[in-house]
């Protein structure tokens, strides 16, 4: 009886043993974290800082540090295209917008999924900020994903973001922009 109890044992733990070897690294795969590097430049095509997208499990978490910027707060987004030509970024297109919202936190219709929070720029010009976004993702083939073909941008403007103005805001012109891509 013993003998048979201790089989049924090492049957069970051998066929957890199994399940585990292949639903772990399956887990794993699927966590892993997609980072993004990309360069900041202002109107003039000088290289001003550099921010960090990452992936985390709800969004992505995005760092920044720049310098040589107007003190005060600035908006900042997530743009449609990867492209950021100098002086004005036009290139970079309007937010990030899958779901066809209109802009802002505050909007009763918005807001898009390229809507961030303002970031503030210390009074010797730089700034170094840590944002969230849900609404966005580095997951390629969704529809608000940052690596979709042809990248997207990222845009700091020369005002602070009122969260309800469609479709910018009130934030003024693009002061800088990075690409992002892979």
């Amino acid at each position: 009886m013993k003998k048979n109890i201790v089989l049924v044992r090492l049957g069970m733990l051998s066929l957890l043993l199994l399940v585990a070897a292949f639903v772990i690294p399956q887990v794993f795969a699927d966590s892993k974290e997609i980072q993004v590097k990309t360069t900041m430049i202002d109107t003039k095509g000088t290289e001003i800082g550099t921010a960090v997208i990452t992936q985390k499990a709800d969004g992505v978490q995005l760092h920044i540090e720049a310098k040589n910027l107007t003190p005060g707060a600035h908006g900042i987004h997530f743009h449609e295209m990867g492209k950021c030509e100098p002086p004005d970024f036009k290139t970079a297109g309007a937010h990030l917008n899958p779901d066809m919202k209109q802009h802002g936190f505050n909007n009763p219709k918005g807001f898009h999924a390229g809507d961030l929070l303002n970031i503030e720029v210390k009074a010797d010009g730089t700034v170094m900020a840590d944002l969230e976004s849900k609404t966005v993702t580095l997951k390629k083939d969704e529809p608000n994903s940052l690596l979709k073909v042809g990248g997207s941008a990222l845009v700091i403007h020369e005002k602070a973001d009122d969260y309800v103005t469609d479709p910018s805001g009130n934030s003024g012109d693009r002061i800088a922009c990075g690409v992002i891509k892979e």
